[in-house]
């Protein structure tokens, strides 16, 4: 037997950590009112968002690396007037062996466009025509020259790091999805190959697995073994998905909280939906031959990408929440021979691009329906390289590009923003990934510090806390 002073005097530290985890618990449980934070969950059913949306689905045209906005979508006269002199500012360069301060006005002619007058590049002949429904953002920032770091910012909210939930994940998590026969998140992949950064840019992250992009393959079929064998079909095939459902439940129910099992048993069960929602979506036998012409499947060069936008149209239009369509590698990224470079990758994207906004429009879809255009970065207004015509090339930069954006609630026929003279620098109007990202998240009537979902012991959010603002300018 000892003293209740002697047992105190022992256990000191043991009651202390008890009482200080104790109160530790009840003050986080106070810290977030709960009415804010988004109770975990592992499936993909329809949600009500926060307040009244404009856009219910988006597809993401993502161009990795780094489209050059002096020569597409931001004409820059003094550049032009200047182009041969050395540049008076500092410059980080990426390849500081090929480097240069020689200034390079662009090959391309500029005109305006539409009743907005935007002025665009002739490269972008199909683009030009959508003017007056697509907010051209020139101001775009992300302080960071190279491509991964970029790119991670603009998927998951910090630049350059790993294992985070990208944009599409969050948009399924907070809203699901209001079809539940066909994934809530989809990606349709180049036949050239995966791009920079691989799987990372549709990652779920810390999201439970059900929250990934499902990647479509990009050539036919484009689901594997989706019709089963017909000596399983029917009946058969019904009886023995029932019976795997079955044990996967009861092993669910001794295992409470796998979110990689009950993300698999979900799996299972829309691959029986899809066999019939997926084959009608991916059936572009169904599309005029003036659709098929609008997009370019008729042409060699426009083929290909065409077919993935519209097949992007199809699945929004039955319910799928979110579409990225990636190119392989990254071919934006005009290191050398731009003029030639640049011309050859519009060729492909221009006219299907412009098609499927024009394709939204028309089907009365442009309005919930939001379309992104837009690399991670920009490139530098001075030469890369040798500096002749038919060979100079351009740099990475991080400091101030463009992208553009339409439908689903985004002011249409305006130009926001703007770059210094020469388009070096974002100078008014200044927006980052994390203002992109949150922008995005209320128009589907989504507050992005109040979507949240556990990690590390924290509540996170798209942007982790960074600095962040919706531009609403560009709101409808």
């Amino acid at each position: 037997m000892i003293s209740r002073r002697e047992f105190l005097n022992q256990n000191a530290m043991g009651v202390g950590a008890v009482a200080l985890s104790w109160l530790m618990q009840q003050e986080q449980a106070h810290a977030i009112p709960e009415a804010l934070v988004a109770r975990p969950h592992n499936d993909l059913l329809p949600r009500k968002p926060q307040f009244a949306p404009s856009a219910t689905a988006m597809i993401s045209l993502f161009q990795h690396g780094g489209p050059s906005h002096m020569d597409l979508t931001d004409p820059k006269p003094e550049l032009t007037k200047y182009s041969g002199t050395d540049y008076s500012g500092d410059i980080h360069f990426s390849f500081v062996n090929a480097a240069s301060k020689k200034l390079l006005g662009t090959p391309f002619a500029f005109q305006k466009h539409g009743e907005c007058g935007t002025e665009l590049s002739e490269l972008l002949p199909h683009t030009a025509n959508i003017v007056d429904d697509m907010c051209l953002i020139r101001s775009m920032h992300t302080g960071a020259n190279g491509h991964e770091v970029s790119i991670r910012y603009f998927h998951g909210g910090i630049p350059g790091v790993l294992g985070r939930p990208t944009l599409g994940s969050w948009l399924v998590y907070g809203l699901g999805c209001e079809s539940q026969n066909l994934p809530a998140y989809m990606v349709l992949s180049d036949p050239g190959g995966l791009p920079v950064d691989g799987a990372t840019n549709w990652s779920n992250g810390y999201m439970p697995a059900m929250f990934q992009g499902t990647v479509l393959r990009p050539r036919e079929p484009r689901i594997l073994n989706l019709q089963p064998p017909s000596h399983l079909a029917g009946g058969i095939q019904r009886q023995n998905l029932d019976f795997l459902q079955e044990l996967n439940k009861q092993y669910s129910k001794t295992h409470p909280d796998e979110a990689e099992l009950d993300a698999r048993i979900a799996s299972y069960e829309l691959a029986a939906r899809m066999q019939t929602a997926a084959t009608d979506a991916l059936d572009l036998s169904q599309e005029t031959e003036a659709t098929q012409k609008m997009y370019g499947l008729d042409q060699k060069e426009t083929q290909e990408y065409g077919t993935r936008c519209l097949i992007a149209r199809r699945l929004v239009e039955r319910g799928v929440r979110f579409v990225q369509l990636f190119h392989s590698g990254q071919p934006w990224d005009n290191h050398s021979n731009i003029k030639r470079g640049l011309a050859s990758i519009c060729k492909k994207t221009d006219q299907p691009a412009a098609a499927l906004v024009t394709d939204l429009k028309q089907r009365g879809l442009l309005d919930s329906t939001l379309v992104h255009w837009g690399g991670e970065i920009g490139r530098l207004p001075v030469v890369q390289g040798d500096p002749s015509p038919e060979k100079a090339g351009r740099d990475h930069n991080g400091q101030g590009f463009s992208i553009w954006m339409a439908g689903g609630g985004i002011r249409g026929g305006m130009a926001y923003g703007t770059t210094d003279e020469f388009g070096h620098k974002a100078v008014e109007n200044v927006v980052t990934p994390n203002d992109f990202q949150a922008t995005i998240m209320r128009l589907f009537g989504l507050d992005h510090e109040q979507l949240k979902f556990p990690h590390n012991n924290r509540f996170d959010i798209i942007t982790h806390s960074r600095p962040a603002k919706v531009v609403t300018d560009i709101i409808a």
